[in-house]
């Protein structure tokens, strides 16, 4: 046997080394036992019996490790759920308190609460506006007494607001309404108070007569002077109420009245309101002029929602402007200066409100009301 084409080799059998040609190892024998000596399995794999309580089911089922993984996404769901339901109810907490911490801001800043270092400048306030007020009335007083006994128009319109925009509207106006003898002697001053306006501060007053007469007028300063607003006090319209409606005069004019809401209950959930109106009537809060047919106004028009924020005032018992002078007027009215037009077709008269002007009798167009900021009606 030649050396270089042999080698050492182990049998798996007899543990004996013996020498064999190199080559593939099925062929290669040992020198010791003869057999093959690779260990290698020769025989075919044995079959599988079952136990006597083997189970399909089990056999069916997949391992536990499996069985684990394949529910790990269920919790996985079941805990994200939890979650997100904790975290929606922890938002809601915050939002809620967050709104909270909002609303008493908002409340705060509008009116804010009175402390022991407000007290000192509300009084000063006070006192500021006691002395702004004894300072005037004795001016006012004087201007009241010089309108009511002025003996022409002439005279009578010195005394007024504006008197070169108002000399021709008095004029008219007297023709219609003779103004009533009312001796300044006979006045008493029962009620003052400032009245902010827009553009200026005002002083509102209330008078009665001996007779029982009661009147209120409105002193706004001007070119140094207190001046009446005589619109408001006249309760200025161009054409007389009762002629207007009887069909007299022109078919459009504008009035100061006062305006009453009919059939609240029925009209509470509809889209329009219904209002009628009716004349003032000097020297008395409790008298009314003849009353005017029903109009029907939508809720959502300009004109609604002005009526509708005034009506809210009135029954809180407040006033335009936020006047501190309590109310004269019968409940339930509130006064409105208003542009009506009448037509007259068909032999039938029908009445028209063209537009709420303001809901008092000021001679500013302001509306002196919060109104709602709601969409209009095109």
């Amino acid at each position: 046997m030649s050396f270089q084409n042999t080698s050492w080799f182990h049998c798996g059998r007899c543990g004996s080394l013996f020498q064999a040609k190199l080559g593939k190892s099925e062929h290669r024998v040992c020198s010791k036992c003869g057999a093959n000596p690779s260990l290698r399995p020769q025989t075919p794999a044995a079959n599988f019996t079952a136990p006597a309580h083997f189970s399909p089911t089990l056999l069916a089922s997949p391992p536990i490790a499996q069985q684990t993984h394949q529910l790990q996404p269920l919790r996985n769901r079941k805990r994200s759920a939890l979650l997100l339901k904790l975290g929606g109810a922890c938002l809601l907490v915050l939002f809620a308190i967050l709104s909270g911490a909002y609303w008493l801001w908002q409340n705060d800043s509008v009116n804010p609460p009175l402390t022991a270092s407000d007290e000192p400048a509300k009084n000063q306030i006070l006192a500021d506006n006691e002395a702004f007020l004894n300072d005037a009335i004795p001016h006012c007083i004087r201007t009241i007494s010089g309108f009511l006994s002025a003996e022409t128009a002439e005279l009578r319109n010195s005394w007024v607001l504006t008197p070169l925009d108002a000399a021709t509207r008095m004029t008219r106006f007297y023709n219609l309404n003779p103004l009533p003898n009312i001796g300044p002697q006979t006045l008493t001053l029962t009620h003052r108070a400032l009245l902010p306006l827009p553009t200026t501060r005002a002083i509102e007053t209330y008078w009665k007569t001996r007779d029982g007469h009661h009147l209120d007028a409105v002193f706004v300063e001007e070119n140094g002077e207190w001046r009446i607003d005589w619109d408001h006090f006249a309760r200025f319209s161009d054409t007389p109420w009762p002629l207007f409606l009887a069909g007299s005069g022109s078919e459009q004019g504008e009035f100061r009245l006062l305006a009453r809401q009919r059939l609240i209950e029925k009209h509470q959930n509809t889209d329009t309101l219904s209002i009628v109106f009716y004349a003032p009537h000097f020297g008395s809060n409790d008298q009314l002029g003849p009353q005017s047919p029903e109009f029907l106004i939508k809720r959502d028009s300009p004109n609604g929602r002005l009526l509708s924020a005034a009506f809210q005032l009135e029954s809180r018992n407040q006033r335009v402007f936020g006047g501190q002078l309590p109310r004269t007027d019968p409940e339930g009215l509130i006064r409105v200066r208003v542009k009506i037009r009448r037509d007259e077709t068909d032999n039938q008269r029908r009445f028209e409100l063209d537009e709420l002007l303001a809901c008092h009798w000021y001679a500013t167009t302001a509306p002196g009301i919060e109104i709602p900021t709601q969409a209009l009606a095109k």
